[in-house]
């Protein structure tokens, strides 16, 4: 059978688009250089992935100016892979370097840029640089300090609204990443009767299906949490050796990766039976996700998603909230804005893959999630996530 995957990476012209439409918002900010040092974004702009990221002991930038492509200032462990990118300009110090991580070398970049536009404008320039919400700096405070003192007057200006502009809506490439794991986790749900059952460990449960997904194509699968038993007041806790029973529930909630894109969903099921209670809370959360997909497109806002979600768990006397929202973003990270909230009020847009994630507390303090991933499209959603049964799924 032919291999239908999304093809790996990304062509030179998706990066191009991408760094002209930073450049046009850069320029309609007043922007003179937008500074970004966390691994999506420079990922984002270059195509350099590597899980060295998870080291943290050295810092990496990349510096967009208002015209021409990207310069990396970046420890030299790491030259050959980001000129493999499609980067011309890459410049590298020796790290570790305690006494100077690249806050030199970064600095007289960062001027180099600068300097062509101050001799047109003269003053005090302005750097982007996104320390919002869901944002963060990664290099050490005292270097930031530093950094800022050395190309004084020169200013960094807070432009996490226009990394979230660009981020929050997705190119058919992505969406086609998204949607590939959004399939291989889908399958490894359909399978789970294959291989957990009643006896099992928790530990093992997960295990198992782990290393499905991992079989049936996933890169990874950085995010697994879940729980058994009657019910679960924990939802993000990592497996233990409780031995499941007949009766149990059991959740598995994954954020897995292909070629660098998560998806982010759970599904709950039952081992021989379930109660009442169990079943009420079950179909209630599953009726509020559907109210929120009816509701999904283009012009409505998160906040409509939130409310929708909340209107089916008031009307059924459930207890909401538990968790703070009722699902987000997703794409290089596991989650991403905008968030479904009661106030967020982020206004949906075609190309913006999110998650419907309702929650409700029922029975003795138990937790019920349920989860489902869409892209959103002129008329509505497409689905990424096979759809979940409206009754749960029993495991015999």
């Amino acid at each position: 059978m032919k291999d239908l995957s999304p093809d790996r990476g990304f062509p030179v012209e998706e990066f191009e688009k991408r760094l002209s439409r930073l450049q046009e918002l850069m320029g309609n900010k007043g922007l003179s250089a937008f500074l970004v040092c966390t691994e999506p974004e420079v990922r984002y702009l270059t195509g350099f992935h590597t899980p060295f990221w998870q080291s943290p002991t050295r810092p990496w930038f990349l510096i967009v100016p208002l015209t021409g492509k990207p310069i990396a200032v970046i420890p030299s462990i790491g030259e050959v892979a980001m000129r493999e990118t499609w980067l011309d300009d890459v410049r590298t110090w020796s790290s570790p370097n305690p006494i100077d991580e690249g806050v030199t070398l970064l600095s007289e970049t960062l001027q180099e840029v600068l300097d062509i536009h101050s001799k047109k404008l003269g003053g005090s320039l302005q750097i982007g640089l996104p320390i919002g919400s869901e944002t963060h700096l990664r290099m050490p405070l005292l270097d930031f300090e530093r950094l800022k003192d050395t190309i004084f007057p020169h200013i960094f200006v807070d432009s996490t609204e226009i990394l979230k502009s660009l981020r929050s809506i997705k190119s058919e490439l992505e969406i086609q990443k998204i949607s590939k794991i959004c399939k291989i986790v889908s399958q490894g749900f359909s399978e789970i009767s294959n291989f957990v059952s009643i006896g099992m460990t928790e530990r093992e449960a997960f295990q198992a299906f782990r290393i499905r997904l991992l079989e049936l194509g996933a890169d990874e699968v950085p995010y697994l949490v879940g729980a058994t038993g009657p019910g679960f007041s924990d939802i993000i806790k990592q497996p233990s050796d409780r031995i499941i029973e007949s009766g149990d529930l059991i959740m598995f909630d994954t954020g897995s990766i292909y070629d660098g894109y998560f998806c982010d969903f759970d599904r709950n099921m039952a081992f021989e039976f379930i109660t009442d209670d169990a079943r009420s809370a079950y179909e209630i959360a599953w009726n509020a996700t559907e109210a929120a997909l009816k509701l999904a497109s283009p012009g409505n806002t998160t906040s409509d998603l939130w409310q929708a979600m909340a209107s089916v768990l008031e009307t059924e006397s459930a207890s909401n909230d538990s968790v703070g929202r009722f699902g987000h973003g997703i794409g290089m990270q596991v989650t991403e804005w905008p968030s479904n909230t009661e106030n967020d009020l982020s206004v949906l847009e075609e190309g913006m893959v999110l998650t419907v994630e309702p929650n409700l507390t029922w029975g003795n303090g138990y937790v019920m999630v349920h989860e489902e991933n869409f892209v959103v499209r002129s008329e509505g959603i497409e689905l990424l996530s096979i759809r979940a049964r409206p009754e749960i799924e029993l495991i015999y």
